[in-house]
């Protein structure tokens, strides 16, 4: 349940921000993506209105973190983790993604983004 909350939540909030055309270019082209922590990336030089709408997701995202952990009893944190475990089964193909290694990747066509060994 506790999930579903998050994953309603993430996604209410980058819906209206990920159908700008910049922003969804970016990650088309995999310049922007999906952390294992639950929150957008940039990857490579993106334009000042990409990494401002992916400041203002981030901020976003951060906040309902806050809030659901405080629910919870548990740190923002760790449900941005949480999230980011969901997040990551998303990542369309082209676009990139970041697991805790540090290493960015790009998913390629007929496999799926894998995930950390936590997210079960």
């Amino acid at each position: 349940m506790r999930l579903l909350l998050v994953l309603a939540g993430v996604a209410a909030l980058a819906g209206p921000a990920l159908a700008q055309p910049e922003q969804s270019a970016a990650r088309a082209a995999g310049q922007v993506g999906e952390r294992f922590d639950g929150y957008l990336g940039i990857v490579s030089a993106v334009p000042p209105a990409v990494r401002s709408q992916v400041n203002a997701i981030n901020i976003k995202r951060r906040a309902l973190y806050s809030q659901l952990g405080a629910r919870r009893g548990v740190a923002p944190g760790d449900v941005g983790v949480t999230a980011g475990c969901e997040l990551l089964g998303g990542v369309a193909v082209g676009e990139a993604y970041l697991l805790p290694d540090g290493r960015w990747r790009r998913r390629a066509a007929g496999e799926s983004a894998p995930r950390p060994d936590y997210c079960g």
